[in-house]
């Protein structure tokens, strides 16, 4: 009997996205498009002594904390578990933390307890488990599908058609804290649903790096996003001849090559992640 699985789950950044509802968790989420990173989140699920998945516990960077879509997913599954994180990634910073922790749990749990599950069957449950919670909308699909995802469709993978940039990059980023989701999903979504059908449309008829940090950038601003710390950051990254956007959603700002470095700043350096989530 296996006592414990731990999966890798790159970190993710959306440039731009569209949100989408449905009765159905499953079948809701957003299009759009972003970067995953070689920095994420490593999750180790563990069998615990608990009856049911209300015993259940998760631990991240060695702090006890409550992550409703974990929860979920340990409930949909039936087990009780004792999950427990290491991330390169701040939660709530635009990285897609939860989607890491809610996506590892379900593949992990379901080597674990062996529950023969797919992996579309995993990813939809961990999908429908972030959106019916407001913690996000895409990073579970993207995240399961690694490089530089296109999300031409809402939903998990059974209904989601998907795309991709095909080229890597070095990616630097600067974070200045956090920006509540769940708050921004729950307000006037219309000036964002518009910019991010346009964002879309433009990187779908010209898939590079270069129209994809242009669209997300232009996003921002129509989508009225940007914060004051996060558009200066932005702006002395166009002064120094780069391009730089938001990370939705956080106050985090994100750059192909060496924009914020050149720019006078002490980013974080990785690179995007050129497969998915996946079993160590």
């Amino acid at each position: 009997m296996r006592e414990e699985a731990t999966a890798f789950v790159p970190g993710h950044i959306t440039g731009f996205f569209s949100a989408h509802t449905d009765t159905d968790p499953t079948k809701a989420g957003s299009r759009g498009a972003g970067v995953t990173l070689t920095d994420g989140v490593d999750v180790t699920v563990r069998r615990h002594a608990g009856a049911n998945a209300a015993d259940s516990s998760v631990v991240l960077d060695g702090e006890s904390i409550t992550v409703e879509p974990v929860s979920t997913v340990l409930e949909t599954l039936g087990v009780s578990a004792r999950v427990e994180a290491e991330a390169d990634l701040p939660l709530g910073a635009g990285f897609g933390v939860s989607g890491a922790l809610t996506l590892g749990t379900a593949l992990a749990a379901n080597r674990v307890f062996e529950r023969n599950l797919s992996w579309n069957e995993l990813v939809t449950i961990a999908h429908g488990a972030e959106v019916q919670a407001g913690t996000g909308l895409g990073d579970v699909v993207a995240q399961a599908y690694g490089g530089i995802p296109i999300r031409l469709e809402p939903g998990g993978p059974q209904v989601n058609r998907m795309d991709a940039i095909p080229e890597r990059a070095r990616v630097e980023y600067v974070s200045f804290g956090e920006l509540s989701t769940e708050a921004v999903l729950a307000g006037d979504m219309e000036a964002v649903t518009a910019a991010g059908k346009q964002a879309l449309s433009r990187v779908v008829e010209e898939p590079t790096l270069l129209s994809f940090i242009y669209a997300s950038r232009v996003f921002a601003r129509e989508a009225g996003l940007l914060t004051d710390r996060v558009k200066t950051t932005i702006d002395d990254v166009s002064d120094a001849g780069g391009q730089a956007s938001m990370a939705m959603l956080g106050e985090t700002v994100f750059a192909f090559g060496t924009g914020l470095s050149d720019a006078g700043y002490e980013p974080t350096a990785c690179a995007t992640h050129p497969a998915g989530a996946m079993i160590r």
